[in-house]
């Protein structure tokens, strides 16, 4: 009887253990499926930033061109830009240290935080604040001297202007760190809307002053825009905290603080991280300097219609495939980290192919359509054009790149691709050196694609040393993915060709002729790929299907 009753008990026991683990196997399953749903919620919200952005662009284009005022203004813009969108956006180093340590001070986030908790938040702010409003003195007294280092080779009214935006937006730098601490909480509570819409704000404000102020001739306007809307951005963001719980008073408690010395640790190596990037735009922005007026203007409006397809499609990509790495990676499932890195990049690939092709055929069409009007006109859009053809030549090892740099995270190994970044700012400005002179803008748009295909190949060499990806089968995609790419131009280019002899140009036109090519286009591209038999066109169709959805 005894010996029954211990095994019933141990039965009891055994089922107890197996609905536990069946709870917690199907909430990670929820989660999983909550985060994925959330990321492609934010991939939204950052389209619709994106397309204020472009709206942005529109405005700005059509006031000031591309030319003397606007090349200043872009300049400027760089250091604010440093604060606001690289050391305090989502993701940069101020965002990314809070989260690391608040998630793990926070046990409730139903309630108020605790007293040491709002302490720690009000040291942080206070040194962030404290910092910051140095570098916003600097920038508001000193303007032109830090204009003259960076304008290496520029005019004097070209430096003077510079330095008039910089003073006017001086305030945006101490906002933009500030924000990285309330995004940080934000998210740190699973409030993400607010932290990936809010920056929509910044070009809400340029678009509004600009269209009240109707433009001017020296881009005081444009300067102010930006500077109401980071303001915008921060009020936008402030209420949110304080419902929180996060009210401000000052705290000095810098150095007894352990859980404070936590995140000056995180900070560290992450500022160094996300700088060395933007250490890239400083020595193109030194090279470009001595350049014909509007150079600058032309290669930031190049970049960012390239950044807006490619960068959803990263976005879309890589923000549920990054946290599937780092799980298997944990799991020391090596298999499972080859089969969906593989998938992912092979995906990226195969999108981002269509989208070279398609830029490289109706590049001119789309931006004479989008920003040629008022002061923008058709010179300002062959240069634009010309220097958008060689940045999409880099489309293909970008996308390996960032997938390439999120598995060398998740093995956590953040040094490696850090040495890498180092190794790339010295062979920007070799190439700078070899290439500006001869071909210009254009050079530096040239190098740019150059550097980014060194970064991949050094990053897809020593992944090998962490894991064996087994390349072979992609390089074989690869090889069909190019295939069909140059099937998809030749189709796509005598189509453009047919539309433009018959049918005269217009806005309505336009329109027509870039959605017929387009279509065009995908449906070469789609019957190659079905055809070669690419892999990665049923994965792509199942990815748009579920929505981002990663199964296995």
């Amino acid at each position: 009887m005894e010996k029954e009753i211990s095994n019933l008990s141990q039965y009891n026991n055994d089922k107890d253990l197996a609905n536990t683990k069946n709870t917690e196997k199907n909430e990670t399953k929820s989660e999983g499926a909550g985060l994925f749903k959330a990321a492609w919620w934010i991939a939204i919200i950052i389209l619709l930033s994106k397309i204020a952005g472009f709206l942005r662009d529109i405005v700005v284009a059509n006031y000031y061109g591309a030319g003397v005022v606007s090349d200043a203004y872009f300049y400027a813009y760089q250091i604010p830009a440093l604060a606001l969108v690289i050391l305090g956006g989502v993701g940069g180093p101020f965002h990314s240290a809070t989260v690391a340590v608040f998630s793990k001070l926070i046990s409730d986030f139903n309630t108020k935080p605790k007293n040491d908790v709002k302490k720690l938040f009000n040291t942080f702010e206070t040194f962030t604040m404290g910092l910051f409003a140095v570098v916003s003195l600097l920038c508001f007294f000193f303007p032109e001297q830090i204009m003259s280092i960076i304008i290496n080779d520029g005019s004097a009214e070209l430096v003077g202007l510079a330095a008039f935006h910089l003073k006017v937006m001086s305030p945006v730098v101490f906002i933009g760190a500030v924000m990285g601490l309330y995004y940080g909480i934000l998210v740190t509570y699973k409030r993400f809307l607010l932290p990936n819409i809010s920056p929509s704000m910044l070009s809400i404000g340029i678009i509004a002053v600009l269209l009240i102020s109707k433009g001017d001739t020296n881009g005081f306007f444009l300067a102010l825009g930006t500077t109401i809307g980071a303001i915008l951005q921060l009020l936008m963001q402030a209420p949110a905290v304080i419902r929180l719980g996060y009210s401000f008073r000052p705290s000095f408690d810098f150095f007894k603080n352990k859980n404070f010395n936590e995140i000056l640790e995180l900070l560290f190596p992450a500022f160094l991280s996300s700088t060395i990037g933007q250490l890239g735009v400083y020595v193109d922005m030194f090279f470009s300097s001595g350049l014909k007026e509007g150079s600058w203007t032309a290669y930031g409006y190049a970049n960012r219609i390239f950044q807006f397809p490619v960068g959803m499609l990263l976005t879309a990509i890589l923000v549920p495939l990054f946290p599937l790495f780092s799980r298997l990676v944990a799991k020391e499932d090596f298999e499972g980290v080859r089969h969906y890195f593989g998938k992912g990049v092979g995906t990226l690939i195969f999108a981002g192919t269509y989208l070279m092709t398609l830029i490289f055929v109706i590049r001119t069409d789309a931006i004479r359509l989008a920003l040629q009007r008022g002061a923008f006109d058709n010179d300002a859009t062959l240069v634009v054009s010309e220097i958008l053809f060689f940045i999409t030549l880099s489309i293909i090892p970008y996308v390996f790149r960032d997938s390439a740099t999120r598995l060398f995270y998740s093995f956590n190994d953040s040094k490696t691709p850090f040495l890498i970044a180092i190794a790339c700012i010295i062979l920007k400005c070799v190439f700078n050196l070899i290439l500006v002179k001869p071909f210009g803008i254009n050079g530096i748009a040239l190098s740019t694609t150059l550097v980014t295909l060194f970064n991949a190949t050094t990053l897809g060499i020593l992944l090998r040393r962490k894991i064996k990806i087994g390349y072979t089968n992609l390089l074989k995609n690869v090889a069909k993915i190019l295939v069909c790419g140059g099937f998809t131009f030749i189709g796509g280019y005598f189509t453009s060709r047919i539309f433009s002899t018959f049918i005269e140009w217009n806005f309505i036109t336009g329109i027509a002729k870039l959605t017929v090519v387009s279509a065009v286009m995908l449906i070469i591209y789609g019957l190659c790929a079905y055809l070669t038999k690419v892999e990665y066109l049923n994965d792509l169709k199942e990815r748009i299907k579920n929505r981002g959805k990663v199964h296995g």
